[in-house]
């Protein structure tokens, strides 16, 4: 029998970009979020928006998922999702998350950490109408992170949904809404050969953000 065994040890690749440099960064951490977040989407990267939220309830125990960035400006960093949601009743144990941007294919990552609050209902029902028919759909159909028997009870209360709904007006559901990490700190990371890569830490020190080389 052949050994399809994959030698995970042996799996690397050699980063192949010139770096970058403290002359080069924005000395504010969302102006340069925006810059390689351009540069990401112009890329044509798949999904140049998602992201892993890490988040832990008061257990302390992490769990990481990936979702989508919606709203990001000055004030934060906003996803959206059921409120009823593993990740939302953890959030309501312990306000606090990290985001992190993998875009392997620039060689970059960024990561995002900071506390987590609520947007308002009128900016998640903002959002909200914005999405596709069938998402706001599954919205309503979804118990999110609750164990269900089969796909096909899913599939049953979504279509329950749109014939609920057959007027084509969805209202934002009481339990889906959007949250907004407010960072506190950003790691901009840039691949390197020999794995000599450069990272960029900023941290909110008083009203100013102070910028550190990290090692690699």
């Amino acid at each position: 029998m052949t050994d399809r065994t994959v030698n995970l040890a042996a799996l690397r690749a050699e980063y192949s970009t010139v770096g970058i440099t403290r002359e080069e960064l924005n000395d504010d951490p969302v102006e340069q979020f925006r810059a390689w977040f351009d540069q990401a989407c112009a890329s044509g990267i798949h999904e140049p928006n998602a992201m892993t939220l890490a988040t832990a309830g008061s257990d302390g125990r992490p769990v990481a998922r990936t979702v989508l960035l919606k709203q990001y400006d000055e004030r934060g960093f906003v996803f959206f999702t059921n409120l009823e949601s593993r990740k939302a009743r953890q959030l309501a144990e312990n306000p606090y998350a990290a985001l992190l941007f993998p875009w392997v294919a620039l060689e970059r990552q960024v990561l995002i950490a900071g506390r987590v609050e609520k947007v308002s209902v009128a900016e998640a029902a903002a959002y909200f109408v914005t999405r596709p028919v069938g998402s706001q759909l599954a919205a309503w159909a979804s118990p999110q992170s609750t164990v269900i028997s089969s796909r096909g009870l899913l599939e049953a209360k979504w279509e329950e949904m749109k014939r609920k709904f057959t007027d084509g007006k969805i209202p934002l559901p009481s339990f889906w809404g959007g949250y907004r990490v407010l960072p506190d700190l950003f790691e901009f990371w840039q691949g390197r050969a020999s794995r000599m890569h450069d990272r960029f830490q900023y941290t909110r020190k008083g009203g100013a953000w102070v910028i550190e080389r990290l090692a690699p």
